[in-house]
């Protein structure tokens, strides 16, 4: 079994920036890889951005690419999520995964609680 445990959400005026952290904890493997998704209001869950193991591969939905960093600490078992020029439309509860790197959420094995990201106009 694995956890994760979401936190850095919270309300951010366009433009602005928000830091998300998912720490892992359980039986971890560094060599599995971890994404983020998110959830806007009557919406299905759409892929952000995941990372391989080892870090040096990342991907990201069109929609974030050059605004959003994925980045892993594997000695602290945790991903973060950099989000810079935020806009309402990222507005969502983001969501952690582990267990992939694909932008698919059914190839993911574990997922955090979320964490609300609202950004004002």
């Amino acid at each position: 079994q694995v956890q994760l445990v979401e936190s850095g959400g919270g309300l951010v005026q366009a433009g602005g920036s928000l830091r998300l952290s998912c720490a892992a904890s359980g039986r971890t493997f560094t060599n599995v890889g971890m994404g983020w998704f998110r959830q806007a209001p009557g919406k299905e869950r759409e892929f952000v951005a995941s990372i391989r193991w080892g870090g040096i591969r990342t991907y990201y939905a069109d929609s974030v690419k050059g605004r959003f960093t994925i980045s892993r600490a594997n000695a602290e078992n945790t991903v973060y999520l950099q989000m810079n020029s935020l806009n309402p439309e990222d507005t969502a509860v983001y969501y952690c995964a582990y267990g992939s790197y694909g932008s698919s959420s059914y190839a993911y094995d574990y997922w955090g609680q979320g964490t609300q990201v609202t950004v004002s106009s």
